[in-house]
């Protein structure tokens, strides 16, 4: 889990996912991330561990307009509720996130993570 935190750090850090919130949440639960050396990040995450790494390295909920979601409908206490359900809405396994995905995947790899092709 650490080093997904430190990848999705340096997502945040580097503005990579800036304005693709869709792609990075399509990379995230349904791509092997690895590092150059072969190091395995992460295998894909179910949409509760998504929502919670979200929540553990407080990811601005506005991005979530990115979307087309509003903030003010989505859980409003629970961070991690919140996170859940704008996963549940964004269309995560449609073909324009594969897109997104693929997009995000070229501009990480100047960044030192390898992302592997999407499911079909």
């Amino acid at each position: 889990m650490d080093q997904l935190r430190e990848f999705l750090e340096t997502v945040k850090q580097t503005a990579a996912a800036k304005g693709n919130l869709r792609g990075l949440l399509h990379i995230l639960i349904g791509r092997r991330i690895t590092r150059p050396d072969g190091t395995v990040v992460s295998t894909g995450l179910s949409w509760r561990e998504a929502a919670n790494l979200f929540k553990l390295t407080r990811w601005e909920p506005d991005t979530v307009s990115e979307l087309g979601l509003e903030a003010e409908a989505l859980p409003p206490r629970d961070r991690q509720r919140y996170w859940y359900a704008a996963i549940a809405q964004s269309g995560v396994d449609t073909p324009a996130a594969r897109t997104a995905g693929d997009k995000l995947a070229g501009a990480l790899k100047k960044h030192g993570y390898v992302i592997g092709p999407g499911p079909k």
